[in-house]
């Protein structure tokens, strides 16, 4: 069955790069870009469009619970795979922070730079001060972001530890911070299957999730902690990690 679903999705994949992206790409341009439907630009649409219709090439059919916040806020979610990325920005244009590295990846990075993408040296604390400055021009801008707060990828066996210091710049801009439960399969159950393996790079987990079969994935967006609603960061931080860990069941 692997084989079956290679056989019609890497031509689905093809079509979605070199039929639907060119159109996409239009769609971005001025002045049409810049036309507002319904709250965004018919850029910032057209990208969820696209990023959605990834989602089912890979057979990934995308649920919303929750509704993101509109306007600047900062979206925090767990982290097992360059398809949170994929997920997140089918339902809500943000501009992540993500490490330097998924710039040089085929396709994944190309679209993850015009989706406004914050790229970050890991262990450079010049770059990390760098990131930091981006983001609070970001929001102080009105703007969204969305980081990944345990800082790496996980094997979907936990949640790990959130780094407090990434939530400086939403205490520092005085926004909300939305967390964000990604789910895969039914209930979690494929977060493991999603997530790396030991060993595993990016082209290898490309492939392998392309002959996936079908399931779902989940997007919850939770209760949003408002500004100034926490004594600090570190709370701040914990706080985002227990209601994405209940979520998560």
């Amino acid at each position: 069955m692997r084989w079956l679903r290679y056989l019609y999705r890497v031509p689905m994949l093809a079509w979605h790069v070199l039929v639907h992206l060119p159109l996409v790409l239009l769609m971005m341009l001025p002045p049409w870009g810049r036309i507002r439907l319904g709250g965004e630009t018919l850029e910032y649409r057209v990208i969820r469009l696209w990023q959605g219709g990834l989602m089912r090439v890979f057979g990934f059919r995308m649920r919303r619970r929750g509704t993101p916040l509109p306007g600047a806020t900062m979206f925090v979610a767990n982290h097992v795979s360059w398809v949170d990325i994929i997920a997140l920005h089918s339902q809500r244009m943000m501009g992540f922070v993500a490490k330097r590295e998924i710039a040089g990846w085929p396709l994944i990075g190309w679209m993850a730079s015009r989706g406004e993408t914050i790229f970050h040296q890991r262990g450079n604390t010049e770059s990390l001060d760098g990131v930091m400055q981006q983001m609070l021009a970001r929001l102080r801008e009105g703007r969204s972001v969305g980081v990944f707060p345990e800082g790496r990828t996980r094997n979907g066996a936990e949640v790990g530890p959130f780094h407090a210091r990434i939530f400086t710049a939403a205490v520092e801009a005085a926004v909300p911070v939305q967390p964000v439960a990604l789910r895969y399969g039914n209930n979690g159950d494929a977060q493991q299957l999603v997530a790396f393996r030991p060993g595993e790079h990016f082209f290898g987990n490309f492939v392998r999730l392309l002959g996936e079969p079908p399931r779902e994935a989940e997007a919850c967006f939770l209760e949003p902690i408002a500004p100034g609603s926490t004594d600090g960061r570190r709370r701040l931080a914990e706080l985002a990690r227990e209601r994405i860990v209940a979520a998560m069941g």
